[in-house]
């Protein structure tokens, strides 16, 4: 059986220490891994900056499991990135 193929396409963005894959709190929610997301991930406006050592691992199998390929074009930024963010909570 041949199912059609989707595309996710976000961003990871990096700073000097560390690096957060972006999503959307919808998105956490529709997978089913909202309430899975640690507080060392950021939200700000609807998006969520998943860290990049367990969430967002975590966001990428549960995407590959609803059968999506992630697509990810990188930015660095300054470490002062997330400062301005909310820790993320569910």
């Amino acid at each position: 059986m041949f199912g059609i193929a989707a595309t996710y396409v976000t961003k990871f963005i990096s700073t000097p220490g560390h690096g957060y894959l972006v999503s959307t709190k919808a998105m956490l929610r529709e997978l089913g891994i909202a309430d899975k997301i640690s507080d060392c991930s950021y939200q700000r406006n609807g998006s969520v900056y998943l860290e990049e050592d367990v969430d967002a691992p975590l966001f990428l199998a549960a995407m590959e499991k609803a059968g999506f390929t992630v697509s990810y074009n990188s930015v660095s930024v300054n470490d002062d990135y997330t400062d301005k963010m909310e820790y993320y909570s569910a």
